[in-house]
């Protein structure tokens, strides 16, 4: 590819005076909402903290199962900085961890070791590693008066223990070991540093401590605990104790029957026995050095949970048991905080908040839990004690709940609480706010009635209708007052009831999330969660693998189907289940697809290699369905009704070159309504659009050539369209494509040359944007001439070919990445498009005008007069994605997944939802709102007016006749 040197034309500039026009200020909050998320918390990885040692006010740390670590002020509930650390939305893991009285934090996840300024959440250094970090700890005293990070990796069967500077980031010593151990932890005390391994065969380990001196890093002694046999994987292993006076390991036999512990650094373990039914055991213990040297041990059965609590002699390294508390029925959540040398247990219930010392069994204080109407159910949680008086204790909680919610409770009372169950979202779809069951059966009885039957039977109803007139009539003022106020009756109090709207903004959005819940959302109502469910009910695979989900509409329904045959159908306005099928009952699913037939539209599952399931004749779809195949291509099948059955017939198959594999399959969105048929021209000839329903865009890379080929499909013969190969693309780099009306898009990472400077090869963000017409020349129908239909499977221009159209291309350079391409949608097509794309490193979604991307831009030179008049500027490679074009302004959305849009009633709007780890929903008017008044337009002035003209006429009025009669006498 060659571009010329320069920079954007100021032409392009002045073709996008309503893009930069992507959100005004006044709209911000009002037509968007944002659901800022971070991802359900992990119990070893949340903590509170206090960033500066001076002030007694701490914020509450964590690093999510999607691997998002972020701050939040316990106060209300808000994100004080938040990072994605590995772009990716992750299966959980990762190590957190804060030095007590320090201003930064500590954190791995992957291969990597980050420090982070803990109120800025800027980052203070990273070192990347080979293997994975398996534990993470900080060493609370050093030789030089500062804290250091202790990281223990597996590289290749080799265990690697790392002690690096806190705040220059540098390595001071390294200890390997090749044995073919597990590594596990590391640990520290006030002398020495532990590594636990697990030592010996899978099902067949024993607890193995490596001790290393502090200073040097230099192996000291290592001691085998207990027997051969004893640990069988590492989940058994429940905790291993660091920071302490006293660190503790522990772990449990396989049937969770005996707890054995051990203090780190000694030879003997102990045993306790287990209650009976245990399914889990959990350890708590403080982190910092000074705390008495006391845990607690939490098992939990089917039913009910209890705690003992243990203390350790600091001089025999004797473990005794103090007390225990009481087993209580329900679920529980036990935490740990400490002040000085002093611990305390937390524990929250389904109905009260009870704080202990560890040093004794007595009460501290103990508050009914006020969680009103719904009572969270407590999974885990942190707390923070503290003592106002002498017998007088405060104490928050931030709890994880069985819902995937994080509530915080203050002294009893909830204070705030964060959906935080709503990340993570693998599949989403649009669905329109369901009518009455009752209306939608009397509207179809009457269309299959007579007309004369039909119309009495709507006057009829209209008249019984007039029961709901005075309900009507009562919220006419508050109608009429938002009306002219311009706020939207939506955000009225009593719209919590679901309800459609004449611009078709309410809708609702049915989001499946990789931990197996169910999410309903109003759009129209700033994405309040309407309803929320587990669907527990298709257990399979974790986490959840959704292949695909759609909404009919027409019976107010979702389908969800998982990868292992597992689907739901649940009513999308209550989220109740209608039908369910667990996983097992049905062969894997590869993918899903909606497809036409006589019985009506329906989820059609595709199988491994594109396997379709057999099925009934009425359910035989009509059109051509495109499947994967076993070894990487694609294939055409159609489907025919014999007796009952329907019969599978394969019409094409497509397979790339040699080398090539498929990375990315588009298809134009079901609704993509075309308002022209063709594209007037400045001299009022007219380009005809190549308008082929039947088109499908293949991408395929080379790895070897890093090539990519960009295939257009005719899906009902299979032939190719067009196709295009671009080079020097790099294949570690998102390749996403995007279809609609008579063009296609797609974005890579690749080389190009500038045409001033041959030699000089760069790389950059492209995006390919390609037109389809039927003929070079103007006012040319091509082939097809004026038919009305055509067929794919017929030739025309040639007999051994299809119609193939007219192809006109452009590449343009963005400035950044960019992926997730998505392209506005209206209700009849006559608003221009825009392309949406999600930007990973800006955390933004931009909207780009489609005239920007217009390949028809002319190519060095000015544009004609009559160019001009279409829209069209100088062709300039180097697109600068401002700012100004996001449609999420200053909010930073983090790791979305995929871009949905759907037409609202009014044609210049399309609605617009982006989810992830995130989620985000906006309206976007790419013509800008040419069929409603904005939110600035003044109203009350405008009634003001009228009321005025009208008050004015009514006093001029007599005057005016007064002086006209005294016209006449007088004459």
């Amino acid at each position: 590819m060659h571009f010329p040197a320069q920079t954007l034309s100021i032409a392009v500039l002045l073709a996008l005076p309503a893009a930069v026009r992507a959100v005004f200020k006044d709209e911000v909050g009002h037509i968007d909402y944002h659901h800022e998320l971070l991802g359900v918390p992990q119990r070893e990885t949340t903590f509170f903290h206090r960033p500066r040692p001076q002030d007694k006010a701490s914020l509450l740390y964590t690093l999510s199962d999607l691997g998002v670590l972020g701050a939040v002020n316990p106060g209300n509930g808000a994100i004080v900085w938040r990072h994605l650390l590995n772009g990716n939305i992750t299966e959980g893991g990762g190590h957190l961890r804060a030095g007590e009285d320090e201003t930064w934090l500590a954190s791995a996840l992957g291969s990597s070791v980050h420090t982070w300024d803990a109120i800025t959440g800027r980052n203070v250094w990273t070192l990347d590693f080979d293997g994975v970090v398996k534990d993470l700890e900080i060493m609370e005293m050093t030789e030089d008066n500062h804290k250091d990070v202790l990281a223990l990796h597996e590289e290749d069967g080799t265990t690697v223990a790392r002690r690096i500077h806190g705040t220059e980031g540098r390595v001071v010593w390294e200890y390997r070991e090749v044995n073919g151990d597990v590594p596990l932890q590391v640990s520290t005390n006030l002398e020495k540093v532990f590594v636990v391994t697990l030592h010996g065969s899978l099902l067949s380990y024993s607890l193995k401590v490596i001790v290393l001196d502090t200073p040097t890093g230099r192996k000291l002694d290592e001691i085998i605990i207990g027997t051969k046999g004893e640990v069988q994987k590492p989940e058994d292993v429940m905790f291993v104790g660091a920071n302490s006076a006293a660190p503790v390991v522990a772990w449990t036999d396989n049937t969770l029957t005996k707890l054995r512990v051990n203090v780190l650094g000694s030879k003997n373990r102990q045993e306790f026995p287990l209650v009976d039914g245990t399914v889990s055991v959990e350890i708590h213990a403080p982190h910092t050095i000074p705390s008495s040297p006391h845990f607690l041990v939490h098992t939990r059965t089917n039913k009910a949970s209890k705690a003992d609590v243990f203390h350790v002699d600091l001089k025999s390294n004797a473990i005794t048991k103090a007390y225990d508390l009481p087993l209580l029925e329900g679920g529980s959540a036990f935490s740990t905080s400490s002040s000085g040398s002093n611990v305390y247990f937390t524990r929250v219930t389904a109905d009260e908040v009870i704080v202990t010392s560890s040093a004794s069994h007595g009460i501290l204080g103990r508050w009914p839990l006020k969680s009103g109407t719904q009572t969270p159910i407590a999974v885990h949680g942190v707390s923070e004690v503290i003592k106002k008086a002498e017998d007088n204790y405060a104490v928050r909680s931030a709890i994880v709940t069985d819902a995937d919610d994080w509530t915080q409770i203050v002294n009893g009372d909830v204070a705030w609480t964060r959906p935080e169950g709503l990340s993570g979202a693998v599949a989403a779809t649009w669905a329109e706010i369901p009518e009455s069951e009752d209306l939608a059966r009397t509207l179809e009885a009457e269309a299959h009635t007579d007309p004369w039957s039909a119309f009495v039977h709507r006057v009829t109803r209209h008249i019984d209708e007039l029961q709901y007139l005075p309900a009507y009539l009562l919220t006419v003022p508050a109608r009429l007052t938002a009306s002219i106020l311009g706020s939207e009756t939506s955000i009225l109090p009593s719209s919590d009831k679901l309800s459609r709207d004449s611009f078709g903004f309410n809708k609702l959005v049915v989001l499946a999330t990789k931990r197996g819940k169910l999410y309903g959302l109003d759009a129209g109502n700033h994405g309040r969660i309407v309803w929320s469910k587990s669907a527990n009910e298709t257990p399979g695979t974790k986490p959840w693998n959704v292949v695909a989900i759609y909404a009919d509409d027409a019976k107010g329904t979702v389908t969800v189907r998982g990868a292992d045959g597992e689907f739901i159908i649940v009513k999308s306005d209550t989220g109740k289940t209608v039908e369910s099928i667990p996983s097992g009952l049905f062969p894997p699913v590869e993918s899903a697809v909606v497809v036409d037939s006589n019985a009506g539209p329906w989820l059609l599952p595709i199988g491994k290699g594109g396997k379709v399931p057999e099925m009934q004749g009425p359910w035989a779809p009509k059109q051509t369905v495109v499947t994967r195949t076993e070894d990487g291509g694609i294939r055409g099948v159609k489907f025919e009704s014999k007796g009952e059955q329907a019969v599978e017939i394969p019409t094409w198959t497509f397979n790339p070159p040699a080398g090539q594999k498929i990375v990315e399959v588009a298809s134009r969105p079901k609704h993509d309504p075309i308002a022209s048929i063709g594209r007037v021209l400045g001299d009022r000839t007219v380009k005809y659009k190549y308008l082929n329903p039947n088109t499908l865009v293949v991408a395929a890379i080379d790895d070897q050539a890093n090539a990519l080929s960009v295939y257009l499909l005719d899906t009902v013969s299979g032939q190719i369209l067009t196709s295009s190969t671009y080079e020097g693309v790099d294949p570690g780099k998102d390749i996403t494509c995007a279809v609609a009306e008579n063009w296609f898009v797609c974005s890579f990472y690749g080389q190009y040359k500038l045409r001033d400077s041959q030699s000089q090869n760069l790389k950059g963000y492209q995006v390919v944007v390609s037109d389809l017409y039927e003929s070079d020349a103007p006012n040319d129908r091509g082939p097809l001439g004026d038919a009305a239909n055509f067929s794919s499977l017929d030739p025309v221009d040639r007999p051994t070919g299809p119609y193939l159209p007219s192809v006109v291309s452009k590449t343009f350079v963005l400035s950044g990445p960019v992926t997730c391409l998505t392209v506005t949608q209206t209700r009849q097509g006559i608003t221009s498009r825009q392309l949406l794309a999600y930007m990973p490193a800006a955390h933004g979604i931009v909207g780009i005008p489609r005239l920007v991307l217009e390949p028809r831009r002319p190519v060095g030179r000015d544009p004609t007069p009559a160019e001009m008049e279409e829209g069209l500027s100088r062709y300039a490679p180097a697109i600068e994605l401002d700012p100004r074009l996001y449609v999420t302004h200053r909010r930073e959305v983090l790791g979305i997944r995929d871009i949905l849009a759907s037409p609202a009633v009014l044609e210049s709007t399309s609605l617009v939802l982006a989810y992830g780890v995130d989620v985000f929903g906006t309206r976007v008017t790419p013509s800008l709102a040419f069929d409603i008044l904005g939110k600035g337009f003044n109203k009350l002035a405008l009634v003001g007016t009228v009321v005025a003209l009208v008050a004015g006429v009514g006093v001029l009025r007599p005057m005016v006749r007064k002086k006209q009669i005294d016209a006449r006498w007088k004459a």
